[in-house]
């Protein structure tokens, strides 16, 4: 008999479609099982499904970054609801429900939700943890393919308003897990050791089949270079058309090109052992080569790697830079820096992804390294607003954003936010008065009043006040020194209008940002920069998705 199946999306805004979800809807479909998909929270087409399709009689719920807890939440509780109020219909899985396993479990409204760890790699009904005792439907296919290993539904993103940015591409994975085990990574606990995953060549055929030919292929492997298959994995590719300078047909015959992008990156400390690795990758149309970079520690491999690359011929790279981990800020401008060398050398487009170190089972994104301070990390926040987080190529831009020099990298991030906003302004237009004031009054304290005005403006922990009120009251503490409370008052300037007779609200920045067309592709760009973690989340009345029972 047929069963109404509800898959759900939070309300976060990702880069790409839900692939947990594509395989179970791939996984009912077989069965002959009616299928809706909703993204809770961002899409009105969803909330409608919610609210206007009746009782579920079993709803999925994938989740992603741990720091999405509260919209995730509300996934869930929405899910129950549409389940009409019988929690043990409702399966929530994926990166943080497996990370933040005992999190899920000990909320008390949720009792009676199953909360998959791990991979969906074993027989259906193992995987999802279904019992023929307690009624569950498909309780009895125990040996079945796993849902991992089946082709995507993409016809379940018809039911969604919501525009991904990569969307017309194959995804999938050669291998899964990895052999390195880094402290600031989830994908050990995730997903294990190294290991092969079928052909990808099912996959592709399978989605030719079913939905028509894909542009890119987009795999998700952590550490491809790690794979015993590699070389294999690589010719395969090949053999499926994406060679270099390889073209698709779309609309009006227009020719598009099509590319690959191991969309986690690829580890230096392996492309470097030989020239072999970035020798075969050359053969495949490989767009951008994301390389990770996340210590000073990998510089040496990191450059070698990028020097082989250039070698044969690979010039767009990209590379994940993690940072507010371990390392200070210095160490971090020293990383960016080396790719502006790199490039002028060697004729690269090279573009930098910083990604802000949180750890996997923090619930916001409120931690704070210990060479960091919470308004340190908001200024850098702030530079790379002005490019979607991207760290460009261009020398003469990145020493206007970033500082030309270490010193002035940390003296930019000590800056009143206002001037980082408005940087034109304030460095060569009407305001730069205000600048040379607040410079000369700058000038004038001690180092230990410059510890001080340090540990004041980092704010006090997550406690509910914005930093403006914390200033606020820190302006009118007569304990505090006179020319602190001074300096204080230039970091309560306006950062959100713009300076002019019109007052509209932009997010002007900086006016000598490089043109769209320096800039990556929006589908090269990475799958989360927290560029935009200040926006207020207000969670949707619950009351208008409620069933009868």
């Amino acid at each position: 008999m047929s069963k109404r199946i509800l898959l759900v999306e939070p309300g976060y805004r990702n880069k790409y479609p839900p692939l947990g979800l594509m395989k179970l809807a791939a996984y009912h479909r077989n069965r002959g099982d009616y299928i809706r998909f909703a993204k809770v929270g961002i899409d009105r087409k969803g909330s409608s499904i919610l609210s206007a399709e009746g009782t579920w009689d079993r709803v999925y719920v994938t989740t992603l970054f741990s720091f999405e807890w509260t919209r995730t939440s509300v996934a869930i509780d929405a899910a129950i609801v549409a389940a009409g109020n019988q929690p043990e219909r409702v399966f929530v899985g994926g990166i943080a429900a497996s990370l933040m396993h005992n999190d899920f479990v000990v909320v008390p409204r949720w009792a009676g939700v199953r909360f998959i760890k791990g991979l969906l790699d074993g027989p259906p009904a193992i995987s999802l943890q279904l019992c023929e005792v307690d009624g569950d439907f498909g309780a009895d296919d125990t040996i079945g393919v796993p849902i991992e290993e089946l082709i995507p539904d993409y016809g379940i993103l018809q039911d969604t308003r919501y525009s991904y940015p990569v969307h017309d591409a194959y995804f999938g994975y050669a291998s899964r897990g990895c052999v390195r085990k880094c402290a600031f990574c989830g994908v050990p606990k995730l997903e294990g050791g190294q290991r092969e995953m079928p052909p990808l060549t099912n996959l592709v055929e399978g989605i030719n089949t079913a939905y028509g030919k894909k542009k890119d292929l987009i795999l998700m492997d952590n550490n491809i270079t790690a794979s015993a298959r590699y070389r294999e994995v690589i010719a395969e590719i090949r053999d499926l058309g994406f060679t270099p300078g390889a073209v698709i047909s779309r609309r009006n015959s227009r020719k598009t090109k099509r590319r690959v992008d191991f969309n986690q990156g690829v580890d230096a400390r392996i492309l470097a052992k030989s020239p072999m690795y970035l020798r075969e990758m050359a053969t495949i149309c490989i767009s951008p080569l994301r390389i990770a970079f996340d210590h000073l520690g990998l510089r040496k491999v990191y450059e070698i790697a990028v020097r082989m690359a250039a070698d044969n011929g690979i010039t767009s790279l990209s590379n994940y830079m993690l940072y507010n981990f371990m390392e200070k800020p210095p160490d971090l401008y020293e990383r960016m820096r080396l790719n502006i060398s790199l490039n002028r050398e060697l004729g690269l487009r090279i573009w930098s992804f910083p990604m802000r170190y949180q750890p996997v089972t923090l619930k916001d994104r409120s931690h704070v390294g210990r060479h960091w301070t919470r308004y340190s990390l908001r200024s850098f926040q702030i530079m790379l607003q002005a490019t979607r987080g991207v760290v460009s190529g261009s020398e003469n831009f990145f020493n206007e954003a970033y500082g030309s020099s270490k010193d002035e990298f940390c003296r930019l991030l000590s800056l009143p936010h206002a001037f980082l906003y408005h940087r034109t302004h304030y460095k060569v237009g009407e305001g730069r008065p205000i600048f040379d004031e607040y410079l000369a009054l700058r000038r004038r304290l001690s180092v230990s009043q410059e510890v001080e005005l340090g540990d004041l403006l980092a704010g006090p922990a997550i406690d509910g006040r914005s930093l403006q009120k914390h200033y606020e009251e820190i302006a009118g503490d007569r304990s505090i020194d006179h020319l602190i409370r001074q300096l204080v008052t230039f970091h309560m300037l306006d950062t959100r209008h713009r300076l002019d007779s019109e007052g509209k609200r932009s997010l002007p920045m900086f006016q000598f940002v490089e043109s769209a067309s320096e800039l990556p592709a929006d589908d090269e760009f990475i799958e989360d920069a927290g560029l935009f973690d200040h926006e207020s989340f207000r969670a949707p009345d619950l009351a208008k998705w409620k069933q009868p029972v």
